[in-house]
């Protein structure tokens, strides 16, 4: 639920900018530009958004240096290092988390040996196995799984429906939406003339402090050794880690990417939207992967890589660029053929 009405000076004070115009004007929310009125703060960070600037409503917009002084309206604007940044802090101020209750629901089923900390909101239909332990400010959401010997340090947070399966360690202020299972048995079998025999997978997940992971994410249990999410890294919905796959700090792992067995990925990389990682490779500290890009092989640090197989992106730019100059070539040479004077 939103709080109060801000007035633009108070606007200015909280994200460390410069106020230029009416500082008295009340703003009860955000909106885009070219949807906000005037009660309302907006930003501007690009200048292709100068048209929409110039028609916007909004009582108030979040810009910066180069762009304050730009024709037209709103008036009333606050000139800040990043816009983005900004505009988040002032969601945050207007739309605060709501607080959960605290307490155990009635129906929630809690197995022998498990230990609860102090203000834990446990939601109905939760089933807790035996001897895990819940630290302080845990919140589970209607309907999560914790199977036996299960791990959640503080203020982390379930929701609805999530499953981590046995002994499953999560760390401190880990954020898991919807329907995530965490921990299941890997795609692991052994062919043969009569059929495909499951390998069991009697290792563990282990995700670590600060970690989100999105909605429908599913994270699977190591073979014999760990699955592993480094400190800090997101993930966002729809997203396949599979077993032994390790990853470093800080990754962000868009919609969509899947991440084959023993896969190593560094700190601080970056898979874009629909990305696929084949097993057994390494991805160095730094890389980054474009949208639908098909890793085949170890990626060093530092590298920009995209298509499939994903090569170094501006490589494969000018493949694709090359590529599209072939068909009209394509069709002269046809005429060409046809009539060997025609193009003469």
């Amino acid at each position: 639920m939103a709080v109060g009405p801000l007035t633009a000076q108070a606007v200015a004070d909280l994200v460390g900018g410069r106020l230029l115009g009416n500082a008295e004007g009340h703003l009860i929310g955000a909106a885009p530009l070219d949807v906000a009125g005037p009660g309302e703060i907006s930003f501007l960070a690009s200048p292709r958004y100068l048209e929409q600037f110039r028609d916007s409503h909004a009582g108030c917009v979040l810009l910066p240096a180069g762009l304050a002084e730009a024709p037209g309206l709103p008036a009333t604007r606050v000139v800040v290092d990043d816009p983005h940044r900004a505009i988040a802090v002032i969601l945050a101020h207007l739309h605060p988390s709501p607080t959960p209750a605290r307490g155990v629901h009635p129906t929630a089923q809690i197995g022998t040996g498990t230990t609860l900390g102090h203000e834990v909101n446990i939601a109905a239909g939760v089933s807790i196995g035996t001897g895990c332990q819940v630290g302080d400010g845990v919140h589970l959401g209607p309907g999560v799984v914790l199977e036996d010997g299960v791990v959640i340090g503080a203020g982390t947070a379930l929701g609805s429906r999530v499953v981590c399966h046995h002994h499953v360690v999560l760390g401190a202020r880990v954020t898991i939406k919807a329907g995530s299972v965490i921990g299941g048995v890997g795609f692991g079998y052994l062919s043969s003339e009569a059929g495909h025999t499951r390998i069991p997978h009697v290792g563990g997940c282990r995700i670590g402090d600060d970690v989100d992971i999105g909605a429908n994410c599913c994270i699977d249990r190591g073979s014999l050794g760990e699955t592993v999410v480094g400190r800090g890294t997101k993930l966002d919905n729809l997203v396949h880690i599979a077993h032994n796959v390790r990853i470093g700090e800080d990754c962000l792992i868009m919609a969509l990417v899947a991440v084959a067995g023993s896969t190593r990925i560094g700190n601080r990389v970056v898979l874009s939207g629909q990305v696929g990682v084949i097993g057994h490779i390494t991805l160095g500290d730094d890389v980054r992967v474009g949208a639908q890009g098909g890793v085949t092989g170890s990626v060093p640090a530092g590298m920009v890589v995209s298509g499939f197989p994903a090569r170094p992106h501006r490589e494969f730019m000018r493949a694709t660029s090359a590529m599209y100059r072939l068909a009209p070539l394509a069709r002269r040479l046809e005429r060409l053929a046809g009539d060997p004077q025609g193009d003469a």
